[in-house]
């Protein structure tokens, strides 16, 4: 294919089927900025509308076409806002916190800021990560139950050389445990891996890939199927993540005096408890619901999108459980567990510029000394934030002010709107 300096010859090859959108950038000396020009002329041809608030982008994308991106045409802008200050008391996140949430939703940071107010004049937010391990589940074919037994014990015979092999193919990569789990003649091998700041994803994957390797060569009669046979489980909800985590399974608790409770979040701690026993649990149990609570993922999917996590894992993320009981002295206690937490702050869309601030705000962007720190910080914070959020809308629940804060933070100029 020749090089081209003739847009519009470029524009008219992909229409009419000549030049495939991925081949942009060869024909234009590898230039991904002048790629991503040519494909949104495309779409502006296609569409037979301007697109020129796609075009206004900060990003070079010849640093992120096919790392971060394929066949680019600009990028989109959500609104950014800051709740806070929250006091946060992890063993890794130890200060207060500003709290950057993406999101178009009306209502959402004011919302979350008022939690945090309550949360912090209450003496803060304790968070603790339980567990930090990211999976990965290849599923394995053999003649019969017995093959599939011998597999799972050769697996365990041979913890580790899979260990080692992990560490060759990437020296953040630690594999904790293999959890097998048979169905007739077919075997699935639950990989759990530690990798220090990164979310890990890619680097269970890459190390799977050598594990399905070595037990294909070693084992004739085993054949791997899918690298991934949904027991991982990755972007899905699932009892298993719900039950055993995946990520970080992050706790976060606090009492709430009395006072606060009715100067903040104009209420008392018998209401929010009532809400939170009827609404939360009885009505997540009559639903089937993967989780317990009010809405996690409205606070989970604004800091994911802030700081560049993989949006499609708040699927799993924002499962979890919110407690709240009253206390023996009358205050408040409540408490959120997010069991499958999927964060981290190397890698992905961390590297991006704008996402990269966000993390600067919150003091864990990069990789942490200790290794893995940052990222444990990053989910202690949001556990934290989390709770500011169930707070807020339990105690808006329970003072039956709901409509009234979307009416006039989100539905402004519509008279007599009823909030979504």
């Amino acid at each position: 294919m020749e090089k081209s300096t003739n847009y519009e010859e470029i524009v008219n090859g992909v229409i009419e089927g000549k030049i495939r959108l991925y081949q942009i950038e060869r024909l234009v000396e590898g230039d991904a900025n002048r790629g991503t020009a040519i494909r949104r002329q495309v779409m502006e041809k296609l569409s037979g509308k301007q697109l020129n608030y796609l075009g206004q982008s900060i990003f070079d994308f010849n640093k992120l076409l096919n790392l971060n991106i394929e066949n680019p045409i600009g990028s989109v802008q959500i609104p950014i806002g800051i709740a806070g200050p929250l006091r946060v008391r992890g063993d890794f996140a130890d200060a207060d916190y500003y709290i950057p949430l993406c999101t178009s939703e009306g209502a959402l940071v004011a919302s979350v800021n008022r939690g945090c107010s309550a949360l912090s004049r209450s003496g803060g937010v304790r968070s603790k990560v339980i567990r930090d391990q990211i999976t990965r589940a290849p599923v394995f074919v053999v003649e019969s139950v017995t093959q599939a037994y011998d597999l799972a014990k050769w697996v365990e015979n041979n913890f580790t050389r899979l260990t080692e092999i992990a560490l060759e193919a990437d020296p953040h990569c630690h594999l904790r445990k293999v959890d097998p789990y048979i169905v007739g003649n077919n075997i699935f091998l639950r990989f759990s891996f530690f990798t220090d700041d990164a979310m890990g994803m890619n680097m269970a994957t890459i190390a799977c890939e050598e594990f399905r390797q070595m037990i294909e060569r070693e084992i004739p009669k085993a054949k791997c199927i899918a690298l991934s046979g949904n027991m991982c489980v990755d972007k899905k909800p699932s009892a298993i993540n719900l039950i055993q985590g995946r990520g970080k399974t992050v706790v976060s608790e606090a009492k709430i005096g009395r006072e606060i409770v009715s100067k903040v979040m104009k209420t008392s701690p018998e209401a929010v408890s009532e809400v939170n026993y009827r609404k939360n649990c009885i009505g997540s149990a009559l639903a089937g619901a993967y989780g317990f609570n009010a809405h996690f993922a409205n606070i989970v999917a604004a800091v994911f999108l802030a700081t560049g996590q993989d949006a499609a894992q708040i699927v799993e993320s924002s499962m979890g459980i919110t407690t709240a009981e009253v206390t023996a002295d009358g205050d408040l206690y409540v408490s959120v567990t997010l069991p499958s937490l999927e964060v981290g702050t190397v890698g992905g869309g961390t590297r991006l510029l704008t996402q990269g601030e966000a993390l600067d705000i919150l003091g864990c962007r990069g990789g942490g000394t200790p290794p893995g720190s940052n990222a444990k910080k990053l989910a202690e914070i949001i556990g934290a934030a989390v709770l500011a959020g169930e707070l807020s809308l339990l105690s808006a629940l329970a003072a039956q002010h709901l409509a009234e804060a979307h009416i006039r933070l989100g539905r402004r100029g519509v008279r007599g709107g009823i909030a979504d």
